[in-house]
C-alpha cells in the first residue's frame, strides 16, 4: 500500500486496553506514550503455532528497526487457561519474547481493533494511525516494506523519534531443566529429555533428577557435531536397534523452531542434521529427498512399525508427516493442512496442531493441541477420533469418550495395559482413555502443563514443563471429574442471512505485484460447520471475494477459510524476481442475524478500503 492510499485510510488506533502489563517492568502503557514511534501490534496466543512462528519472524525486523519500532504483543486468549495471569507470564518467558505485552483476557483491545484470527498484526504510525493489517504468517518483507517507508515519510516530517522503547527484560531464572517438552527412555535405562527454553538435551538417571551430561551447548542455533546447537527442541524418538546400527544415530529429535530432524548418536553426543532444509514449509513438496523438503514445527516423533519409519507430528501445517531414515526420505503420512477435525481416509482428514504421538502395534495415536482431541491412525492409513469435539469446544470432564473433553493436551503415552495416557495440559492433569470401554477418568491433577510423560519400570514418570522438572504425581487407580465444559470466547462474527459477500483483503507490498506467470495468483478455499450453513459458495476457487449463500433456519456455525496469494517483485529489468506466499487460515465462528451485515472482511494483508 502506498503513502497516499494510506492516507485516504486514515483510522486512528484505538487504546491499548487490558489487565496489566509484562516485560515493562510494572509500567502501563498508553498508545501517547507510544508517540513518535512506529507500533507494530501482535495479537497472539500462546496456545496457536502461527502465533509462535510470527514470534520468531519479527525477531530480525526488532533488531533492524530498534530505534524506531516498539512491537507490543497482545495476548488474547483462546483457552480459559492461557487467562491466567502467571499461565502468560510463563508463555512470555517459554518464547523469550522480548518485547512488551498486554494481557487482554476479555479480549477487549482485540474486538476494538475487529480482529477475527491469530494471529493479526496491526501497524501504526507515529502520528497515532493505523497503516497496515495483516493476518498470518510470511509478512515480514511486506512489513519491512512498510516500515521503511514509515521511516523516510516521518523522519522528513519531524514526528520520528529515535531512541530506546519500553521494553524491560525480566530477571533470568536459573533452574536445572526449563520448560522441558518431551522424554523418552534410552536402551541405557537412562532419561533422555529435551530441555526446551535451555535449547539442548539432558540425560539423567532415570531418579528424573541426577544429570548424567547436556547436549547443546544452550545457545539458540542450528549447529552439527560434538558441540551441536538447537532451537526449542520437542520430541525424540529412539530408532530400532537394527535402524540406528544403519544409519548412525540411535535419537530422532524434533528440532521444533528451527523446522528440522536432528539425528543423535547417543554413545558420542554427536549431533547431525537429517531432514528438512532449516526453511519454514508454507506451499510445495511433501514428498521426496530428506534434505530437499521444508518441514514446519515438528514437535513430536515416534518410530511407527507399520509405516518402517517416524511419524512427525508437523504442529505447523496441521499434517502428519512420515520420515523413512535408511531411504533418507520425507512423505506425507496424514491431513490436507486445512484446520480443524475431520475422520476417514488419511488423505482427507483434518488435524489441529498435532502436539503428541505414541505408537501401539496398528494403531498411531496422537493429541491434537488445538481441537483439544485425542485421536489415532490406523496401519490401513484411516483417522479416528476417541476424545474431542472441534476448534471451539473443551473443558476438563471425565465420562464416556463422546461427552469427555481436554483442554490444549500437548502429550500421549500408551499404558502396559493398552489404555491410554494423556497429558492433559492446560487442565493441569494427567487423564486416561480405555478403548476397551471408551471410558475417561481422571489420573492426578495440579501438574504444571504437563506435556509428556513416560513409562519407566512400569511407573508413570511426567514431565511437567511449567515447573521444569520431571514428577512422578501418579498414584494408583483414578477418579472420576464431573468438571466443567467450555467454549472459545471468541466474539462471533455477525453477518445477514442469505447472499453474504465473503472478501479476503490483500495488497501486494510497494514493488511486487500479483504473479500470475504460471496460472492464478490467488486460492480461496471455504468450508463450513456445520456443511449445511452455506447452501451456495463452498469449495475451491481463484478469486478472493466469494458470494455466499446462507442456509435459512441455521443461527450459528463457523466458516473454514484458507487464502494464500503469490507476489513477486515488480521490475522488468529483474530476470529472477524475489517472489514470496501469504497464507492464512481462519475459522471464524459466525452468528446469522436479520439485518446484520452482507459482507465478511478477512485482513491478510493490506487495509480493508471496502469499509
Amino acid at each position: 500500500m502506498t503513502t497516499a492510499q494510506r492516507r485516504r485510510a486514515r483510522v486512528r488506533a484505538p487504546e491499548l486496553v487490558g489487565r496489566g502489563w509484562l516485560n515493562t517492568g510494572d509500567r502501563e502503557l498508553k498508545l501517547a506514550d507510544l508517540r513518535g514511534k512506529i507500533v507494530l501490534l501482535d495479537f497472539w496466543s500462546f496456545c496457536c503455532i502461527n502465533c509462535l512462528h510470527v514470534l520468531d519472524e519479527l525477531r530480525p525486523l526488532e533488531a533492524e528497526f530498534a530505534d524506531v519500532l516498539v512491537t507490543i504483543g497482545v495476548h488474547s486468549p483462546k483457552f480459559v487457561h492461557e487467562a491466567e495471569s502467571a499461565a502468560l507470564a510463563a508463555a512470555v518467558e517459554r518464547y523469550e519474547v522480548e518485547h512488551p505485552v498486554l494481557d487482554d483476557p476479555e479480549l477487549t483491545t482485540w474486538q476494538n481493533y475487529a480482529v477475527k484470527a491469530w494471529p493479526t498484526l496491526v501497524l501504526v504510525d507515529p502520528e497515532g494511525y493505523v497503516v497496515h493489517v495483516a493476518a498470518g504468517e510470511g509478512h515480514l518483507d511486506a512489513l519491512r516494506q512498510v516500515v521503511s517507508e514509515l521511516v523516510t515519510e516521518h523522519d522528513a516530517k519531524g514526528t520520528l523519534h529515535r531512541g530506546d522503547g519500553p521494553y524491560v527484560a525480566p530477571p533470568p531464572p536459573a533452574t536445572e531443566l526449563r520448560f522441558p517438552a518431551k522424554a523418552i527412555l534410552t536402551r541405557d535405562n537412562t532419561l533422555l529429555v529435551s530441555d526446551s527454553a535451555h535449547h539442548g538435551l539432558v540425560e539423567l538417571e532415570t531418579d528424573g533428577e541426577t544429570v548424567i551430561r547436556r547436549i547443546g551447548t544452550g545457545e539458540r542455533g542450528r549447529r552439527d557435531g560434538l558441540e551441536p546447537t538447537f532451537s526449542e527442541p520437542a520430541g525424540l524418538a529412539l530408532l530400532p536397534e537394527d535402524v540406528a546400527a544403519r544409519v548412525g544415530y540411535d535419537v530422532v529429535v524434533a528440532d521444533t523452531v528451527n523446522h528440522l530432524l536432528r539425528g543423535l548418536r547417543l554413545d558420542t553426543g554427536e549431533v547431525t542434521t537429517i531432514a528438512g532444509t532449516g526453511e519454514q514449509w508454507r506451499d510445495g513438496a511433501t514428498d521426496g529427498p530428506a534434505d530437499e523438503i521444508h518441514l514446519t514445527s515438528p514437535w513430536d516423533v515416534t518410530w511407527w512399525e507399520p509405516v518402517g519409519g517416524v511419524a512427525i507430528a508437523l504442529a505447523g501445517n496441521h499434517t502428519l508427516g512420515l520420515f523413512k531414515p535408511v531411504e533418507r526420505r520425507l512423505e506425507r503420512l496424514a491431513g490436507t493442512t486445512v484446520e480443524g477435525l475431520h475422520d476417514g481416509p488419511a488423505d482427507q482428514a483434518f488435524f489441529a496442531q498435532t502436539s503428541g504421538l505414541a505408537a501401539d502395534g496398528d494403531r498411531l495415536w496422537l493429541v491434537d493441541s488445538e481441537t483439544s482431541a485425542l485421536r489415532w491412525l490406523d496401519a490401513d492409513r484411516t483417522v479416528h477420533t476417541a476424545v474431542g469435539k472441534g476448534l471451539f469446544d473443551f473443558g476438563h470432564r471425565d465420562g464416556p469418550a463422546d461427552q469427555a473433553l481436554f483442554q490444549h493436551p500437548l502429550g500421549v503415552t500408551v499404558l502396559p495395559d493398552g489404555q491410554v495416557a494423556v497429558a492433559d495440559t492446560y487442565n493441569g492433569a494427567i487423564r486416561r482413555y480405555d478403548p476397551a470401554t471408551g471410558e475417561v477418568s481422571t489420573l492426578v491433577t495440579d501438574v504444571a502443563e504437563p506435556s509428556d510423560a513416560v513409562l519407566v519400570d512400569g511407573e508413570l514418570v511426567v514431565v511437567a514443563s511449567a515447573a521444569h522438572r520431571l514428577e512422578r504425581p501418579v498414584a494408583p487407580g483414578a477418579r472420576l471429574v464431573s468438571g466443567d465444559a467450555h467454549q472459545v470466547r471468541r466474539p462471533p462474527s455477525v453477518i445477514a442471512p442469505g447472499e453474504v459477500e465473503l472478501a479476503v483483503v490483500f495488497t501486494p507490498p510497494t514493488g511486487q505485484k500479483l504473479d500470475d506467470r504460471f496460472g492464478p495468483s490467488t486460492r480461496l478455499e471455504v468450508t463450513s460447520s456445520p456443511p449445511e450453513l452455506l447452501v451456495e459458495g463452498a469449495g475451491v476457487g481463484t478469486d478472493l471475494v466469494r458470494v455466499l449463500r446462507v442456509a435459512d433456519g441455521i443461527a450459528e456455525g463457523v466458516l473454514h477459510v484458507v487464502a494464500q496469494a503469490a507476489s513477486c517483485t515488480d521490475d522488468p529489468a529483474v530476470e529472477h524476481p524475489v517472489c514470496k506466499l501469504a497464507r492464512q487460515d481462519w475459522g471464524v465462528p459466525i452468528r446469522v442475524v436479520a439485518g446484520g451485515p452482507h459482507r465478511l472482511p478477512l485482513m491478510m494483508g493490506g487495509l480493508d478500503e471496502g469499509i
